[in-house]
């Protein structure tokens, strides 16, 4: 597209490659064509559209119109005329493949017009950038409610989609008595994906509400979110701050369930740990929406770690892909820290070129236990320094507060007194408040 750097091109089509090596779908060659803009029904021009049908075995001939629109135009009824796609100049640039492909994966959001015409003319399976993450979140989904959600947006996605994607479309038979001209097939599919998005709303309304409270459960305990682009390593880390064994693996999208731990070694007051959804460049709006409730962990914590990929050449852009959609969710208020991972790739002069850049950035490396520990200590230390300091009194007939003293606060100082022991101690306000009431009921 005009004014679209190379380099940022090229970035965009290799994390394309690796969403579909993802899904399973092994790249064999790569098309690239020069366009001032997308409006265009078949999207690509005549002669790179025939070059790409060359790859998968298809026509390259882009029919007229849908089989209605023909109808029409055969009967001389031009009230929805088919929009003319001009020709651009072919320009561009083409990586052959060494086999035959099946599957046409465009890095671009497709309309359901484009994507009917180059299924047509290449006569294979055609999917969008929307469409691959969207798949390869219903491959990975394993939580009720993450399933729920993914089959929500992946309704949403199809929806407008269903007469582009085949199918019959001839009329049922009409109601009682047989009268009438019925619904076509088309029709009950929509209808039927009416329904069962109508459906979907309700189970997660019932499951938001029982996650919803466990939230509340947690809402008097210190809370770090790990947040970020998808493979920046946050799972890596949260087996690493918190001795958890959450699925890790050097794939895009390898965690798309919330999980909470306990920050180990344990902290006092406790300190919880939560991975969360990655991001990525166009992420469909149907899974920012579907993933809101999943995505509330970041709004409820009060301190969030942004995880870059500090050997990715790309994470300037991957930091404000996620700035983006942290400020869509509305967790753009929350206190965050940019954390480079993976600073074992780098040479010492990369990463002092780095610190340059972002004086303000901690960095570590999910498997040096050396700068896992300095991330572990820098946390507490975040946590501990922003707590109010409280003076509280607390009789010897309350000595079981005394051990929630110890075990939910940070004890600055104690002085044992002859009607009890009065402390000096850091921690929420919501906590010493239920401190407070216990030793003084």
């Amino acid at each position: 597209m005009p004014g679209r750097a190379q380099s940022d091109l090229d970035a965009s089509l290799d994390e394309l490659g690796r969403l579909c090596d993802t899904l399973g779908i092994e790249p064999v060659g790569r098309l690239i064509q020069r366009r001032a803009n997308l409006r265009g029904a078949r999207l690509l021009g005549g002669g790179r559209l025939k070059e790409l049908a060359e790859w998968t075995g298809g026509t390259g001939l882009v029919e007229r119109g849908p089989p209605d629109k023909q109808k029409k135009v055969a009967t001389g009824d031009f009230s929805e005329p088919f929009e003319e796609d001009d020709d651009e100049e072919d320009s561009g640039s083409a990586e052959a493949p060494g086999e035959r492909a099946d599957t046409v994966v465009v890095d671009h959001e497709l309309t359901p017009s484009q994507l009917r015409n180059l299924k047509a003319a290449t006569d294979a399976e055609v999917l969008d950038r929307n469409g691959v993450i969207i798949e390869i979140f219903h491959s990975r989904a394993k939580s009720v409610e993450a399933r729920l959600q993914v089959e929500l947006a992946r309704l949403q996605y199809l929806a407008p989609r269903l007469r582009e994607l085949g199918g019959p479309s001839e009329r049922q038979r009409g109601g009682i008595g047989g009268k009438g001209q019925g619904e076509t097939a088309l029709e009950l599919g929509r209808r039927e994906v009416r329904d069962r998005i109508a459906e979907i709303r309700k189970e997660l309304k019932a499951v938001e509400g029982t996650q919803s409270v466990r939230r509340e459960a947690r809402t008097n305990v210190r809370q770090v979110a790990l947040v970020g682009y998808t493979n920046a390593g946050k799972s890596s880390l949260m087996r690493g701050l918190t001795g958890a064994e959450p699925y890790v693996a050097n794939q895009l999208f390898a965690t798309l369930d919330t999980t909470v731990r306990r920050l180990s070694p344990k902290a006092t007051p406790a300190i919880l740990v939560t991975d969360t959804v990655g991001f990525i460049k166009d992420l469909p709006h149907s899974l920012v929406a579907s993933f809101r409730s999943t995505l509330d962990a970041a709004l409820e914590a009060g301190l969030l770690l942004h995880v870059v990929d500090a050997a990715d050449p790309t994470w300037p852009a991957q930091e404000e892909v996620t700035s983006a959609v942290l400020k869509e969710i509305g967790a753009d208020v929350i206190p965050r820290v940019l954390v480079f991972n993976k600073c074992d790739r780098l040479s010492p002069e990369e990463e002092a070129l780095l610190l340059e850049q972002r004086p303000d950035a901690w960095f570590t490396a999910a498997h040096d236990p050396a700068r896992l520990a300095t991330l572990h200590a820098r946390v507490v230390r975040w946590f501990t320094e922003r707590d109010p300091e409280f003076e509280l009194f607390v009789p010897w007939s309350k000595a079981a507060v005394m051990g929630q003293v110890h075990g939910g606060t940070t004890v600055v100082a104690e002085e044992f007194e002859d009607d009890g022991v009065r402390y000096r101690l850091r921690a929420p306000e919501a906590v010493f408040e239920r401190l407070l009431a216990a030793a003084t009921a």
